[in-house]
Parts: structure tokens; C-alpha cells; sequence
């Protein structure tokens, strides 16, 4: 069986065009209508939608995809821009269960207190089933918060993806996602910048490498890099594999 991915957004926490910023790659972006949401993956399997990520842009993002119904929702870490947008469900569709590491849905279940959902909380490094898919958390290095990779796996079909992490990953985590057919990786800054939470373009590309992934696609992109840079991803892009 296949997997679907869409890449509902691959920009940073302030996306891209910037507010009020005036460079180079927020300029083209204003002027085409070039635009990078906040990260997010839509995973289709089996007539089954897994959303990865709950991005302030949610409700652009389900619109631009055509208003699927979402049956679970993963979350890799506590960020505002990888959480905030979960209310978007309210009066569209019954709140989608949500999966992530104990602490991270500890802490989803405080964010959204207000909201009736079900909890379900992974242990990393221990698989779990959903829509017919294995997927294993995997812990990365976005300090100070707890932040979770992941693998999907269906058969001999690998999908891999850090969120948000440094370079600095566990080597038990590169063992998991090590051999992907297609990768996902953070990569905030272009090559030369440092930045003490995340990658930067040549880490990502680097760990890719490292991990020997048959396809690979950056995202997390913040407004530095540049809108035809090689190997990112596009919002709305699709792989079916």
C-alpha cells in the first residue's frame, strides 16, 4: 500500500514573507504570492489522515488541502508554532485524538484544557500502530524542550523526520531513521549559521547523508533561505511512495 504525504507548511515559527521585512526572499515571496506556512505534514494511509504537527496556519493549511477529515493528530514537541492551531478544529469536526511522547501530550492536555480530546501518550522508542501505520518516536535536541523525530513505516516503506533539532542528535535516533526512502529535516538557516536549537542548511544535508536517505526534503526554512535553494521543500508539495 502507499503513503500519501503533503507538506501543508515548511517555514519557521514567523513563516515567510516575514511580517514587515523587507529582504530579499520576503520581497519575491510578497510580490509572486510565494508563501511558507508553519511546518506541518499530512499523512494519508489506507483511508486514514494522520497530521503531524497542529501549525498556527491550520485552518489555511486543511482549506489549501481540500478540507480533509483528520483521524489522529501527532505532535512532536510544545512550541507554539507546532501546536497552536489545534482550536481550529472547534465547529469543523470532532477534536482527532493526539499521539506524542507522555510529556509532550502532558503538556498539550494543559495548553488545551479547555478541549475534550483523547490522549493518547508514546513512549519513545517503543512502535505503536495508527491507520495501519508503524510509527516510532525518536528523541532530537531542541533545548529546552522535550522534542521528538519520528519513522512511519509500512512494509518496506520508511518516512522519516526530526522537527525541530540542532545537530546534536542521539545516536539511537540516527539508528532509527537511518536508511529512510524519504526524509524530512529541519534546516532553519543557511549554511554558516549557527543557531544553538536547530540545523542549518549543510547539517541537514549532512545528516541525510549521514542516514544514507534514498530522497530527502528540508523544511523548517526560515525567510534566510532562499525560495529555489536545492532540496527544500514547498508548501503544498505531494510524495506518494
Amino acid at each position: 500500500m502507499t503513503i500519501k504525504i503533503t507538506l501543508l507548511g515548511t517555514g519557521d515559527t514567523t513563516g515567510t514573507p516575514l511580517v514587515g521585512c523587507t529582504c530579499p526572499v520576503c520581497a519575491e515571496g510578497a510580490a509572486s504570492g510565494r508563501e511558507r506556512l508553519r511546518t506541518s505534514l499530512l499523512v494519508e494511509h489506507e483511508g486514514f489522515t494522520l497530521l503531524i504537527d497542529t501549525s498556527p496556519d491550520l485552518r489555511q493549511q486543511l482549506l489549501r488541502a481540500g478540507s480533509p477529515h483528520i483521524d489522529a493528530v501527532l505532535w512532536t514537541h510544545g512550541h507554539y508554532d507546532h501546536f497552536a492551531g489545534y482550536n481550529d478544529f472547534y465547529r469543523v469536526q470532532k477534536y482527532p485524538p493526539g499521539y506524542g511522547a507522555p510529556e509532550v501530550v502532558a503538556y498539550m492536555q494543559k495548553q488545551f484544557h479547555f478541549i475534550h480530546f483523547a490522549a493518547h501518550p508514546q513512549e519513545p522508542y517503543v512502535p505503536f500502530t495508527l491507520g495501519g501505520l508503524k510509527i516510532t518516536l525518536g528523541e532530537v535536541n531542541h533545548p529546552p524542550a522535550p522534542t521528538y523525530g519520528l519513522l512511519i513505516e509500512d512494509g518496506n516503506t520508511r518516512i522519516g523526520y526530526t522537527a525541530d533539532t540542532n545537530r546534536d542528535i542521539p545516536q539511537r535516533t540516527k539508528d532509527l531513521l537511518s536508511g529512510c526512502d524519504l526524509f524530512f529535516a529541519d534546516a532553519l538557516f543557511p549554511t554558516g549559521v549557527r543557531h544553538p536549537k536547530h540545523m542549518n542548511y549543510s547539517d541537514a544535508v549532512t545528516l541525510a547523508g549521514e542516514l544514507h536517505a534514498r530522497d530527502f526534503r528540508l523544511v523548517h526554512l526560515s525567510h534566510k533561505i532562499g525560495w529555489d535553494a536545492q532540496h527544500i521543500g514547498y508548501d503544498g508539495d505531494i510524495f506518494v511512495i
